[in-house]
């Protein structure tokens, strides 16, 4: 999966937050309400990379385009949590854990339920 910038993610999750597709006027008006002041030729520009990497589709609806995501939140996450690990961990996922438990990163909360979690898939197994 090609890398995306955080400005193209920022479009990305605007997209996943309303069902996987979105007309631009939607995006626009999402942005105005993070306070986010990107010009139209921005977005396009961004939206229009996000199609050339297959992040999105367009669908024409009269004169307006419908960007409907072409990989899901979670399709995005799984991959690019690989991609970290290999990159940082050498694909060990238990080094990661051991870094998130040693250096307080996780909260007791945090912890809690992913014991929970756990417990849950392991069940499932």
């Amino acid at each position: 999966m090609p890398q995306i910038s955080e400005s193209e993610l920022i479009l990305m999750k605007i997209i996943w937050k309303n069902g996987g597709t979105a007309l631009f006027s939607h995006i626009m008006q999402e942005l105005a309400k993070e306070q986010n002041e990107w010009k139209n030729n921005t977005v396009l520009t961004l939206l229009s990379r996000l199609t050339a990497k297959n992040y999105l589709k367009t669908k024409k609806l009269g004169r307006r385009n419908e960007y409907i995501a072409a990989v899901s939140e979670q399709e995005y996450q799984t991959a690019q949590t690989h991609g970290f690990l290999d990159k940082v961990y050498e694909g060990n996922a238990k080094n990661l854990v051991a870094t998130l438990l040693r250096q307080d990163i996780l909260t007791e909360q945090e912890w809690t339920e992913i014991e929970t979690f756990w417990k849950e898939e392991k069940r499932k197994l």
